[in-house]
């Protein structure tokens, strides 16, 4: 069945209909697949406006009954996991496996979140003053705009989405112009879900479509609280100012330039699984992706003769098809970069369109040029290694600081990776590969990633504000640091 056929089919199971001026091409071949409404600025701040009616009426309704909302969201994805999890695969082109994978990680992140409702916990503080005691306090904070990119087309709004519902505040998404379809298809999901919780302030999840020029409008809102957006370190350059403009947060997560550290006493094929599905899985369109293999230099030649031969044999096709590995690239812009980056890189013909290219291994001397830069496509650099306070130099020069990993099974050497002297990265793992984030742990990188944190862990306080409380239980107004100001 065509991409497009197999789509109507799909949107049809999950209730998407209608059409509009931003049409959706499926990277399998190249052709028009659906279209959506785009929206205009007027209507991006008629929902901000909604959002904040809505962020009024929201944060009074205690975080169990909001986490109910999450609840009935994660049973919808539940019923629906086959069909959207078919759709990012035809619109995104991920293979199937890491479509399914993408809408269980919205499930799981339901979850997580339906849990965290009821622990929305603060602290309380000792204080100096008799008869007095401190609480501190987290808030709802406001209405939440989150801007995503293709190459994780639901997640990454279910990440935020979840969180910010269960902390108390309106979302309005704004997705990739490229993933248009499984938005919407979302968004018809989640309306089912506000039907069933019953009692929603109209407004509370919002999708506006559209290109640069939405999410301009999305950003410059003063109504937006918090502005959480995923894209290249260019995007977020333009963001990140514009928001604190208006003294408004913004949640950051951007490029990456991902190492692995692949030492003498590593177990090899355990690090040969690894090294392939974090370089090659979704076509090397994650943040995540491996980028750059630093190898020791004894065990060097060998490894990098049986990556030679597994890249060699990976199943570049269709991502429909079950024996497929890595499926085509979003677009020609994509294969444009890629082909800049890697002049060499070898174009593989499926059909009658789509950019379809094979994973390419790259020894270099150096970590200069494109290397220190991120291409979204699968080209693994292989740099060589002497001493280990080598290899951590390496791993830590460059600009971006998402995920890092290493296999050893030295234990100094892996607990040494870990430390505040070891990996610069947000994420840091060892004997597994820099892709396959887990939704309990937070997920964000440093330097020019952005510092940004979404999904587990204590994510959820970006999406609160803090309140400190002091409160007299007694009948004397003593003052702090032992003051007297008497009268």
């Amino acid at each position: 069945m065509s991409p497009a056929n197999e789509a109507r089919e799909l949107l049809s199971q999950l209730g998407v209909g209608g059409s509009g001026g931003l049409e959706s091409r499926s990277p399998i071949d190249g052709q028009v697949i659906g279209s959506v409404a785009e929206s205009t600025s007027t209507e991006v701040s008629k929902a901000c406006e909604r959002g904040q009616a809505a962020f009024l009426q929201w944060r009074n309704v205690p975080a169990p009954r909001r986490g109910e909302l999450v609840r009935l969201i994660g049973e919808e994805l539940r019923a629906a996991k086959e069909p959207l999890a078919r759709l990012v695969t035809l619109e995104a082109g991920k293979i199937v496996q890491e479509g399914l994978g993408e809408v269980q990680e919205m499930i799981d992140i339901c979850d997580y979140a339906v849990g965290l409702s009821r622990q929305l916990y603060g602290l309380s503080i000792a204080s100096e003053r008799p008869n007095h005691r401190m609480i501190e306090q987290w808030h709802p904070l406001g209405v939440v705009g989150v801007i995503t990119a293709f190459n994780f087309p639901v997640a990454v709004w279910a990440w935020n989405a979840a969180l910010a519902i269960v902390c108390g505040d309106p979302v309005i998404w704004k997705p990739s112009e490229k993933t248009p379809l499984t938005a919407a298809a979302v968004m018809a999901l989640a309306e089912r879900a506000l039907q069933k919780f019953g009692d929603a302030p109209d407004g509370l999840l919002r999708c506006v479509q559209g290109g640069r020029e939405v999410g301009e409008a999305l950003v410059g809102s003063h109504r937006i609280a918090l502005l959480s957006a995923t894209g290249s370190t260019a995007m977020g350059r333009a963001v990140g100012p514009r928001v604190a403009e208006r003294f408004g947060r913004s949640l950051l997560e951007l490029g990456g330039n991902n190492a692995m550290i692949v030492a003498p006493s590593a177990d090899l094929k355990l690090a040969e699984r690894a090294i392939l599905f974090s370089a090659a899985g979704t076509a090397g369109q994650r943040c995540t992706t491996l980028r750059r293999l630093i190898v020791h230099e004894s065990i060097a030649d060998g490894l990098v003769a049986r990556l030679r031969e597994l890249f060699a044999r990976v199943n570049v096709g269709d991502p429909r098809d079950r024996g497929t590995l890595v499926g085509p690239l979003i677009d020609e812009a994509a294969f444009e970069s890629m082909r800049q980056a890697y002049p060499e890189t070898e174009q593989v013909k499926i059909g009658d369109g789509g950019f379809y290219v094979r994973p390419a291994i790259v020894e270099i001397d150096r970590q200069q040029g494109m290397v220190r830069q991120e291409t979204f496509a699968p080209i693994l650099y292989v740099l060589r290694y002497r001493e280990f306070e080598e290899a951590i130099d390496l791993n830590n020069d460059v600009v971006q600081g998402l995920s890092s990993s290493i296999f050893t099974n030295d234990m100094k050497e892996a607990e040494r990776f870990v430390t505040a002297a070891g990996s610069d990265c947000g994420i840091a793992n060892v004997n597994i590969g820099t892709s396959g984030a887990e939704i309990g742990g937070a997920f964000g990188g440093e330097k020019e990633t952005g510092g940004g944190r979404e999904s587990g862990s204590d994510s959820w306080r970006a999406y609160m504000r803090r309140s400190t409380n002091t409160i007299n239980y007694g009948n004397d107004l003593p003052l702090a640091q032992g003051i007297e100001f008497g009268v």
